[in-house]
């Protein structure tokens, strides 16, 4: 009875929503995660490219950012305290949903933690091929979690994509970094490849908490639950900090940081930014629509993060790259026409269902 009346409550919050404010709002969300999923691996690999080594501390950026939504979360608190129509609190998150952030937050601390190392020892644009695998990883874990329903279209896209990492895996070889052992390069290739899977099960895990929610859940909510997420995460990684003296480190590094002190500490202040719009766009994309489609827009994002890597890093781009490339581009292609066709179906039986007899 609970179920029924919690999804009746979920339909109800976005109803509240006319459907071109929910366009705009996934449209925003859609923004802020492809600008987090292109800036946050590049200004990453760039602390490293340029003398940074501690693999915690960026680790640690990418969730400690949270702060940052603070500010939206007061404002949408002020608006709605002059507004009047509704009970109006800071916090509103209750125990029921904030446990399972908490449990969230733990596992994207440990996520941040694998992709970070595989920053560390990879290619931004090798790096980026890998994480495309995590659509398939989403879609797998949203199939058993939220009884994902898949097209044939969507199933040749998750293969093409799966295909496209395996061709990496397979020449390797020929893309590890100058100066890098190959069992170091290995390593962050299969920690990558972790931090997919790993981010592929998160996803449609917020999702379905989504759905079990036992309060509405509004956009505000939505930020507050990121804020959980993101301080447990952060709280995980500070941890892995202190055991391995890192904060002790910052200043010593940032003396010898190549492009010099001011710009270490503005790096680091940036790449927090950056991932911090990462997840709140995946997480409000999710409230909007789906975790799918979520894993989509960062699989799409993919020959945007390429061109920049290449283009910023001067970063080898061989022909088996180009292969990877190619195949995740003919996925996403194939995934957004079978949308559109299911679309113009939908369209067309409503048509069908409103005729006079």
């Amino acid at each position: 009875m609970e179920t029924g009346v919690t999804r009746n409550q979920q339909e109800e919050s976005k109803d509240k929503m006319t459907k071109p404010m929910m366009k705009i709002l996934l449209v925003l969300n859609g923004i802020m995660l492809g600008i987090g999923n292109c800036g946050g691996p590049l200004v990453q690999r760039l602390y490293f490219v340029k003398g940074g080594k501690r693999v915690w501390i960026s680790s640690w950026l990418q969730t400690a950012g949270w702060p940052f939504l603070i500010i939206p979360l007061v404002c949408s608190f002020l608006y709605k305290k002059r507004h009047g129509t509704q009970e109006t609190k800071l916090f509103s998150l209750k125990p029921s949903l904030f446990f399972p952030c908490a449990v969230l937050g733990v596992l994207t601390g440990l996520d941040d933690y694998l992709a970070a190392y595989g920053v560390s020892r990879l290619p931004v644009s090798t790096s980026a091929l890998i994480i495309a695998t995590q659509l398939a990883f989403t879609a797998g874990f949203a199939f058993l979690l939220v009884k994902q329903k898949f097209s044939a279209y969507t199933i040749n896209a998750i293969f093409l994509l799966s295909i496209g990492a395996v061709v990496l895996a397979l020449h390797s070889s020929t893309d590890r970094p100058d100066h890098e052992s190959s069992i170091k390069y290995y390593e962050g290739f299969f920690m990558t490849l972790g931090a997919s899977a790993l981010y592929g099960f998160i996803l449609p895990s917020i999702e379905l908490t989504f759905k079990k929610a036992k309060q509405t859940v509004t956009y505000s909510l939505v930020m507050e639950m990121q804020i959980v997420i993101s301080f447990f995460a952060t709280a995980f990684c500070t941890i892995g900090m202190l055991i391995n003296h890192d904060f002790k480190a910052i200043p010593r590094e940032a003396r010898t940081f190549e492009l010099g002190e001011v710009t270490y500490y503005v790096i680091l202040c940036v790449t927090a930014l950056f991932w911090q719009f990462f997840f709140l766009g995946a997480i409000g994309v999710i409230f909007c629509a789906s975790s799918l489609l979520s894993g989509i827009i960062i699989a799409t994002l993919l020959p945007v993060t390429e061109s920049l890597a290449v283009m910023f890093f001067h970063e080898r781009f061989q022909a088996e790259k180009g292969l990877s490339l190619a195949l995740s581009l003919w996925g996403f292609i194939s995934y957004f026409y079978g949308e559109l066709k299911h679309v113009k179906k939908m369209k067309r039986d409503s048509e069908v269902v409103g005729s006079p007899a």
